[in-house]
């Protein structure tokens, strides 16, 4: 009769196992310690977020092509170039994602906090608000009134051309010069175009 091992199980040795972690909980620990020594240099002081004062140009490129190779350029490759990040996005919404991004946005050496408003810095935004609101009806009224202006100047020639024509029939009339044909004269022409005038 053969020997079986009461338990078929493979054995790992406890000691040594727990030995291996301990080392490698020193090692994790000591890392740490070293790149926080290495961060505790001085914070680097970022901007605020702020808006943009440009507009972000994503219809110069719409419609076009372009022939591109290996020896292109990546601000002339296909997609939309990013000079800050120094990337390639292949589409607008990707593009727009990026500039709004975290990573875009730290390049530019801003922070992603946003500056506090106070009640005097809305009240300010308020007023220069309501300035660009009165300058941009000024400028309507005036567009407004130089149409109009206009429209009044062409209904004042038209009133002068049918006061003209009027006069000048008045004037055809007293000079007793009536038109030859009675058929003519009933309608309203001077002719019916078929004689030569001398």
């Amino acid at each position: 009769m053969s020997m079986r091992p009461d338990d078929h199980r493979r054995k790992w040795d406890r000691e040594e196992y727990e030995k291996l972690a301990e080392d490698r909980k020193k090692e994790e620990k000591e890392k740490l310690e070293e790149l926080d020594t290495k961060k505790k240099g001085p914070p680097v002081k970022r901007e605020l977020l702020k808006t943009r004062e440009y507009k972000v140009d994503l219809d110069s490129k719409l419609g076009k092509s372009i022939v591109i190779n290996k020896n292109t350029p990546t601000s002339q490759s296909g997609g939309y170039y990013c000079n800050v990040c120094d990337c390639v996005v292949k589409d607008s919404i990707n593009f727009l994602d990026h500039i709004n991004g975290k990573k875009h946005q730290r390049n530019l050496g801003m922070s992603m906090k946003v500056e506090r408003s106070s009640l005097d810095s809305v009240k300010q935004r308020f007023e220069l608000n309501k300035k660009k609101m009165e300058e941009k009806k000024k400028d309507y009224d005036m567009a407004s009134r130089m149409q109009e202006i206009a429209e009044e100047e062409e209904k004042l020639r038209e009133y002068r051309r049918e006061k003209r024509k009027e006069k000048r029939k008045a004037e055809e009339m007293l000079d007793g010069n009536e038109p030859v044909d009675e058929m003519a004269a009933i309608m309203g022409f001077s002719g019916f175009g078929g004689s030569k005038k001398k």
